[in-house]
């Protein structure tokens, strides 16, 4: 089964990384030859496409990540084939805009910790192949309808947010006399074993945190300055215009 990928930026690095990673031959990915790929090719080996038709003709999985303003330009007039998949990480554009002929067309939002194996990519309509490509990015959460998928797309935006929540975490106890390193790891990895306690438990997320928040206890302190603050009220704001933007980016 031959990978191709459209539009090889920043996050087509960090899937290739994981890709290769994860053990595929990179005899097995065809690069469109654009934006980083002759150095990615240089890098692992990888072969280049003539161009866009050429890879189409030549891939089985094709994967599009272009920017979301060229996604219907970079898929249309393309030699499409029936038992073909186009897997779309493109924010906001819908399965609608995609021409893709006879192909089948699938969303994913993969983040850029697929460089090390460790993005949950959600995806709508779950394909088979398609599936076993991203699973070895990371966990695959497969979605029930589209307009789903828009809203779980935000995450690649919180994605961003818990990252500078961990800078600003990190840099807080260090001009306070931490170590640099030791305290961009502690942070980290408090942000990890908060994620994994919540994803890999049945306890509803309120029990848990509940289960935090002593009375008169440091939880419960930080908890009531960020609710003063508005923190909860502003952080949905931003999920929601997020979603706005997304929703409104590319009509139907």
């Amino acid at each position: 089964m031959i990978i191709g990928i459209i539009g090889v930026g920043h996050l087509a690095a960090s899937i290739l990384s994981g890709l290769v990673g994860a053990g595929v031959d990179p005899a097995d990915i065809l690069l469109s030859p654009r934006g980083q790929a002759h150095a990615l090719s240089a890098r692992w080996r990888i072969p280049l496409a003539a161009d866009n038709d050429d890879l189409v003709n030549r891939a089985d999985i094709v994967l599009l990540s272009v920017r979301p303003v060229d996604a219907h330009a970079a898929a249309a007039d393309l030699p499409w084939r029936p038992g073909q998949t186009l897997v779309s990480f493109c924010a906001g554009v819908t399965i609608s805009r995609l021409e893709a002929g006879p192909a089948r067309v699938m969303r994913a939002m993969p983040l850029t910790s697929a460089a090390i194996n460790a993005s949950p990519t959600v995806c709508f309509p779950a394909t088979g192949p398609a599936i076993a490509v991203l699973e070895k990015l990371g966990p695959v959460i497969p979605l029930g309808s589209e307009e789903e998928f828009e809203v779980a797309t935000v995450n690649a935006a919180v994605y961003g947010w818990a990252q500078d929540l961990i800078r600003q975490s990190a840099d807080w106890a260090t001009a306070r006399g931490g170590d640099a390193v030791a305290m961009r790891k502690l942070a980290a990895l408090t942000f990890v074993a908060a994620g994994r306690l919540i994803a890999e438990t049945d306890k509803p997320m309120e029990t848990l945190i509940g289960e935090l928040v002593t009375p008169g206890g440091i939880t419960e302190l930080g908890l009531d300055v960020l609710t003063r603050e508005g923190q909860p009220q502003a952080w949905q704001a931003a999920c929601d215009a997020v979603l706005q933007r997304l929703s409104g980016r590319v009509p139907a």
